[in-house]
């Protein structure tokens, strides 16, 4: 096989901090999770899992990571059963206690943001924070401890709390056209005999190829 085995846990030899996250045992079905997406973490598989934080089932709300992406140790995603109601007089969140129930006048509607989704060939650095609801765009990077509170635009590079765009990688054009290229969707046969493009900086080649 000429790339890696994308059903291995481990794809390294040696190296069993680095995980594929798809290969997790036990990763809940509310997550998704992209091939070839890697997380490095020295704390092992289950670490990923215990960063995926307030993520209940009863929620409804989704993590989507796409491919190829690049995940730091330590980096959290808060997911929306961390979200308390503020409508109210108080934030405490008495229905989720049982003997609380009763004394309950109104829906269990705690607020929700919806899905988190991160794009494809993102890099997040480590101990960054991704909130609910968030969706970062391919090609971003996330700069280390950044806490992402509002969506990336593709080809980003952001940092800071809260995390803002300290530049973009390419001009719009050109992320207009890599967007389009997404060689991340290709086989990962196609994508292998174009690693020498794709890890330039020459887009007229990788367009080209694409093409081809």
């Amino acid at each position: 096989m000429p790339y890696p085995d994308p059903g291995a846990l481990h794809p390294i030899s040696g190296q069993p901090s680095v995980m594929f996250i798809r290969n997790l045992p036990g990763l809940p079905a509310n997550v998704e999770i992209g091939e070839f997406t890697y997380y490095d973490d020295p704390a092992g598989p289950d670490a990923f899992l215990h960063n995926v934080l307030y993520h209940f089932d009863f929620r409804g709300d989704r993590l989507r990571i796409g491919r190829y992406c690049a995940i730091a140790t330590g980096v959290q995603f808060v997911m929306n059963g961390g979200n308390h109601r503020t409508a109210g007089i108080s934030t405490f969140p008495f229905p989720i206690f049982e003997a609380w129930r009763g004394q309950w006048d109104g829906e269990f509607d705690f607020p929700s943001s919806g899905d988190t989704t991160i794009g494809n060939d993102v890099w997040i650095g480590r101990d960054a924070l991704v909130m609910p609801g968030v969706t970062v765009g391919d090609g971003t990077i996330v700069a280390t401890r950044s806490v992402v509170t509002r969506d990336v635009p593709p080809f980003a590079i952001v940092g800071g709390n809260p995390a803002t765009v300290i530049r973009m990688r390419f001009d719009d054009a050109t992320v207009e056209r890599l967007v389009r290229i997404a060689w991340w969707d290709w086989p990962a046969e196609r994508v292998t005999e174009a690693i020498p493009l794709i890890s330039q900086a020459d887009v007229d080649a990788l367009e080209t190829f694409a093409r081809s």
